[in-house]
């Protein structure tokens, strides 16, 4: 069966897009571990998806993007809470991206997971980037994805593509496909904080109660 590799981080993203290509793909996904509060939620989640799944899992640590990120993911400041009214205002998502950036986190990732793809001979390298978060996250964009798509066909000696199947989608769609595929999303954790429950207040899960609600999606 072909291969491919899955930038997995646990999260409702990655967890329907590598679900898409379970029947046709030989799944091996990579879990990152840098230093963010949410390293051991995201772990465990990712391992538990995987088993599911019949995926094979790794963790990687990065403990030098931990060291030199001033991300609230990775130091004791706090992360910024939001309100579903405040997801459509471009100014205050924007500087809750920023609060939350760590440096170059996805094209670092993508990097190491090219890297795997070659060594294991896989076709494709599966990401979750998506429109909605797209539109404050530029390394979630769908010109990141074309240019990167550039970069690998002229610097890797493998015919290797990147495939973001949600890139044109936002998070109600995202979820409307993931229903579609089979997606465990119930099993899958979006929170910054880490906290064993999610928090509900942080952007990435106020994105992620709104969409499903507006689908209709039982996650429990």
């Amino acid at each position: 069966m072909k291969k491919a590799i899955s930038i997995f981080s646990g999260g409702l993203d990655c967890t329907v897009a590598t679900s898409i290509f379970d029947k046709d793909y030989e799944i091996h996904a990579i879990t990152f571990d840098y230093g963010q509060k949410a390293a051991s939620q995201e772990i465990k989640v990712s391992k538990r998806i995987c088993s599911e799944m019949g995926w094979s899992h790794e963790v990687i640590d990065l403990p030098w993007l931990s060291n030199i990120s001033n991300s609230s993911l990775n130091t004791a400041e706090d992360i910024p809470e939001v309100s579903e009214s405040d997801l459509d205002n471009l100014d205050k998502s924007s500087q809750t991206a920023s609060n939350v950036w760590v440096p170059a986190r996805n094209t670092v990732f993508t990097s190491i997971g090219l890297s795997y793809a070659e060594s294991i001979g896989a076709e494709i390298i599966i990401v979750g980037w998506n429109n909605e978060e797209g539109a404050t996250f530029p390394d979630n964009s769908k010109e990141y994805l074309e240019e990167f798509n550039k970069l690998v066909s002229v610097g890797s000696p493998e015919k290797i593509r990147i495939e973001a199947p949600c890139i044109d989608l936002n998070k109600e769609e995202l979820v409307e496909l993931g229903v579609k595929v089979g997606a465990p999303m119930n099993l899958s954790y979006s929170c910054y904080k880490g906290e064993d429950e999610p928090c509900g207040v942080c952007e990435s899960c106020v994105r992620r109660t709104r969409a499903f609600k507006k689908v209709g999606y039982d996650c429990d």
